[in-house]
């Protein structure tokens, strides 16, 4: 018996036996390797990879827990100051499990970033729609198809972006948010959670950086043929994007 799982641009994720699964992409062996290096570490926050199917399909664990899928409004929770701080202490605990991963020589990610030392491999979208929640707050992300080389401020300023949240106005008001005068002290707490030791406009200055060549990487991968980024631009997520930017010096 299978489920087919709401959200995303991608589709296509089942629920098969407990499992996910869903076509590979050439992207898929270097995310395997980074799951795995998660599991090896003892990080409960992201799923476990568990090979193939018979159908080729690859296969990873399935994190039990409420998500957004396609609700307008988003669920309470993503709003949550409970929420905020989690994720930051996830993001901080990431960081410390992925610090010493070396990717595999051939590796391969979604956008075409290229891993040297001292960059990190993020998981580039963890956003609420890729959350899951439970009774006990954040169970961890799912959907790492998008993982590939960053930095660790580039990380922290995209999360800080997606939750806070400091996206397009009129995005995050359909999204459910409105309480757009305590964004800084959003932005704030959750860098507290995360032990960031820089200061708020330090991190809106990176944020501004992160989005601007997140637009870059869109337009540059919808160019090459990738169908998602080319739905992603359909949806008018570059339009937001731009907005979003705009929008940064009020927070």
């Amino acid at each position: 018996m299978s489920e087919k799982l709401d959200g995303g641009f991608d589709g296509g994720a089942l629920l098969i036996d407990g499992t996910v699964r869903r076509v590979p992409g050439t992207w898929t062996p270097a995310v395997n390797a980074l799951l795995q290096h998660l599991a090896d570490k003892g990080f409960i926050g992201a799923p476990r990879p568990l090979g193939s199917d018979a159908q080729g399909r690859t296969v990873v664990s399935f994190l039990e827990g409420a998500t957004v899928g396609n609700a307008r409004p988003w669920p309470q929770w993503t709003h949550s100051e409970e929420a905020l701080l989690d994720v930051g202490d996830w993001l901080r605990r990431y960081h410390s499990a992925v610090a010493d991963f070396v990717p595999p020589a051939d590796s391969k990610w979604r956008a075409g970033q290229v891993w040297e030392p001292g960059l990190i491999i993020g998981h580039n979208d963890a956003a609420p729609y890729n959350a899951v929640w439970n009774e006990d707050g954040l169970v961890g992300f799912v959907d790492w198809d998008m993982a590939g080389p960053t930095t660790h401020a580039g990380d922290l300023a995209w999360v800080a972006f997606s939750w806070v949240p400091l996206h397009a106005r009129q995005l995050v008001l359909e999204e459910g948010f409105t309480a757009f005068g305590e964004r800084r002290a959003r932005l704030e707490s959750f860098l507290r959670a995360y032990e960031w030791d820089g200061t708020a406009n330090d991190v809106l200055e990176l944020i501004r950086q992160r989005v601007q060549r997140q637009l870059d990487i869109i337009r540059s991968v919808a160019a090459d043929g990738d169908v998602t980024y080319q739905r992603m631009l359909a949806h008018g997520v570059d339009r937001n994007l731009k907005a979003a930017l705009s929008d940064l010096s009020t927070v």
